[in-house]
């Protein structure tokens, strides 16, 4: 702690009170480049303080009010020696922020860690900051936010997981509403599909938690460390449509959003690339389209089949380069959930119960890709995984593969199947 440096005229609030009221702060220097400031007002004076930056500017910041007709309390109320303890504190705090280090002090809530694991993964180009949001105000934040981090038990937690996994899901409901369930699917897929939720949102706490610790928030991670995730839950059953059902949706999709529907069956591209893609990502020439922004955070190419090359040729002829690919009926931007509607709409009109998500067009690409022998390596690149192993958990199960030759080249027929006059209708 730096000694109590004098000044005749500050130090007690007799001789402040003497000076003339004025809108420049009278200033006492501490350091260099450093200094301890009063601004004298005829309501009370103010603590301030300034440090030099680099460019020689000055930064100030106000650490109090001056005792001058209240007692010092060493809180909000200084006298000149705790006035310069918290105008020193200000300047350490001032330089580890520049730093780039955590200033935060104080209880810190499970509130403080999201609002910090947020700020911090927007920051660093997070692609799911929204999903993410939505977890903490949802599920997090309402049971936990008000507890103190460095209070969280094994048990706390592991109570809050469970709780999470045993509650029917969420529905859509207006901001502000009180939240809306689902009716619950008590079916042990159902149960294993909570589960898997309530794994992805433990997921997100621990990531929340583990900020906090390395910032030095709270002194031991052991307690959410000790919180399995529920096992078993993350079975890939990946649904995708057949070429029939492909047909009958398009057919059932409405002008504007059928485009939208065309390029996700033939690039496998998120909906949120497609939204995003402008005319001059499609390269006529290279028959390809440039993502350049993924939720991995690296561009790609997608590469088109020859119909692909015919949409997309069609749908940016007459354009600026940077002109939208793909257009609401109104010539909006598509935004985020304006493909629900028309994606419910659609598969009401092609029959196709139950009704698949806009993702599923993405799973549809794959697969097609993955039954006809691509090796996982290109579907990845295609689809812009960061390496084969989610590949290989949705698609592994339908690519020919030599143990399912060799089975069926050697299993003998026993003959026990039944009528095989009986012909089974053919799916879509």
């Amino acid at each position: 702690m730096g000694r109590t440096v004098r000044d005749a005229n500050l130090e007690t609030r007799t001789a402040r009170l003497r000076l003339p009221i004025r809108g420049e702060p009278y200033w006492r220097g501490l350091e260099k480049g450093f200094a301890l400031g009063y601004r004298r007002r005829s309501s009370g004076g103010t603590w301030l303080a300034r440090r030099r930056q680099a460019d020689r500017s000055y930064l100030e910041g106000r650490v109090g009010t001056a005792d001058d007709f209240q007692d010092a309390d060493g809180l909000s109320i200084l006298d000149y020696a705790q006035a310069q303890r918290a105008a020193r504190a200000w300047w350490r705090a001032e330089q580890r922020r520049e730093e780039g280090h955590e200033t935060r002090s104080g209880p810190f809530t499970v509130n403080d860690a999201m609002a910090d694991y947020l700020t911090a993964y927007e920051r660093r180009g997070g692609k799911a900051v929204y999903h993410a949001r939505r977890i903490a105000e949802a599920h997090i934040k309402p049971e936990l936010g008000c507890i103190l981090v460095a209070k969280l038990t094994a048990k706390k937690i592991t109570d809050w997981h469970h709780e999470v996994a045993e509650k029917p899901p969420l529905a859509r409901s207006k901001r502000g509403r009180k939240p809306n369930y689902r009716t619950s699917d008590k079916s042990a897929d159902g149960l294993r599909k909570r589960r898997a939720t309530a794994n992805r949102i433990l997921t997100v706490f621990k990531a929340a938690l583990n900020q906090a610790w390395k910032a030095g928030h709270v002194a031991s991670d052991d307690a959410w460390r000790r919180v399995p995730p529920f096992k078993g839950v993350a079975a890939a059953r990946i649904r995708y449509l057949t070429t029939a059902e492909c047909v009958r949706l398009v057919n059932g999709c409405e002008e504007g959003f059928r485009d939208l529907v065309r390029g996700a069956l033939l690039t496998g591209c998120r909906y949120s690339e497609l939204a995003r893609m402008q005319a001059s990502d499609f390269n006529s020439d290279a028959g390809v389209v440039t993502i350049r922004e993924s939720k991995s955070g690296r561009p790609r190419h997608v590469v088109l089949t020859e119909e692909g090359q015919q949409l997309f040729a069609t749908l940016t002829a007459g354009k600026l380069g940077s002109e939208l690919i793909f257009k609401r009926p109104d010539g909006g931007a598509w935004g985020k959930s304006h493909q629900l509607r028309p994606m419910l709409d659609a598969c009401a009109r092609a029959k196709i119960e139950p009704a698949v998500s806009f993702h599923i067009l993405r799973h549809t690409h794959g697969s097609a890709l993955a039954m006809r022998g691509v090796p996982f390596g290109v579907i990845a690149e295609q689809l812009g995984h960061a390496d084969t192993r989610m590949t290989e958990k949705h698609y592994a199960h339908l690519a020919p593969s030599y143990v399912a030759d060799t089975i069926r080249a050697h299993f003998p027929k026993l003959g026990i199947a039944g009528d095989s006059r009986v012909v089974p209708l053919q799916r879509g």
